[in-house]
């Protein structure tokens, strides 16, 4: 069960810097905001950027930061890394991305030296979120931003079946397992990209090789079994998913291993992305290896239904307007 890769949506890499000060555009359009899982809220202000730049013949920048400050201060885990962001944003076709390092030092930059920054690239249309603050303890707000800028757009919280479309609440769904309605909110399956290292081979002795993502601890990730598209160097193939503390290893974080199907290949070193498409059971123990090799019998047969069922691997939808 393969697809071919989708090169086509992805549009052109950008340009990608720490700092607007790095750019040498003037006259931008700038779109600034976290972007945590690039879900459908983010998605009507990238898709204005991207208008925007069009209409106005104007060279688009997205400014974000990374981790996002409210992970950063709260230690909760987040939707999307800086490589699986800057994939994600690369649907928009954005000029460039200013990935700003958010750390302790940043945290203290005082609200003026951010509005500097902004002035460097002397924006034409500056769009974010009603609820964007920026600089030392949130000082900084809307008001300021419109000295910067020849207009300001400001997009209100959108909402999906009186639901706030909010990266904490898509990090919920997924702390439950619900990959489904976490895909609602997000316009696209939830996804992980990472490298495939060794890992103890466990499934090869009972005829289900996986292959082991290296992931931050930090990424959020649902717990359970699920049927998954696992895009390779070599295609897009269907599989299932086992995320979940490693025996050996009950506190460490989360693991994210992987059996594809209809693969017979080597993926060491390679980097892979998978998708999350629906939850199939939650993690158990097992009597032994019999019942063991049973579960992943029915578990293979649930997934390829489920992904025959949803046809092609879901790329990033167009957000109700």
């Amino acid at each position: 069960m393969t697809r071919p890769l989708d090169a086509t949506a992805r549009g052109a890499a950008p340009r990608v810097v720490s700092s607007p000060l790095a750019l040498e555009l003037r006259g931008v359009v700038l779109c600034i905001g976290n972007f945590d899982g690039v879900h459908l809220g983010h998605q009507l202000l990238l898709r204005r950027l991207q208008e925007a730049a069009t209409s106005l013949r104007a060279p688009s920048v997205v400014l974000t930061f990374f981790p996002p400050a409210k992970v950063f201060f709260q230690g909760k885990p987040y939707l999307t890394s800086a490589e699986e962001k800057l994939f994600l944003l690369r649907r928009f076709s954005p000029t460039a991305v200013v990935m700003t390092p958010f750390d302790h030092d940043y945290a203290r930059t005082p609200k003026e030296a951010f509005l500097e920054q902004l002035q460097h690239l002397a924006p034409k249309l500056l769009i974010v979120g009603e609820d964007f603050h920026f600089g030392y303890k949130r000082s900084g707000g809307l008001d300021d931003l419109q000295h910067v800028t020849e207009r300001l757009e400001v997009f209100s919280l959108r909402r999906l079946e009186e639901e706030p479309i909010k990266s904490s609440h898509i990090r919920e769904l997924l702390r439950t397992g619900e990959v489904e309605q976490a895909r609602r909110f997000l316009g696209y399956s939830y996804l992980a990209i990472g490298e495939v290292t060794a890992g103890d081979r466990r499934g090869r002795t009972v005829g289900f090789p996986t292959a082991n993502l290296q992931l931050a601890p930090e990424k959020a990730l649902p717990i359970g079994v699920f049927a998954v598209w696992v895009e390779t160097p070599y295609g897009t193939f269907g599989g299932m998913a086992n995320v979940g503390p490693r025996p050996s290893y009950p506190d460490a974080p989360p693991s994210l291993e992987v059996h594809l199907f209809d693969f017979d290949g080597d993926l060491y070193g390679k980097t892979i992305r998978v998708s999350f498409e629906r939850f199939l059971r939650a993690q158990r123990r097992f009597a032994g290896l019999d019942d063991l090799k049973a579960q992943l019998a029915a578990d293979e047969q649930r997934a390829r239904a489920a992904l025959q069922a949803l046809g092609d691997p879901t790329h990033l939808s167009s957000p109700k307007r």
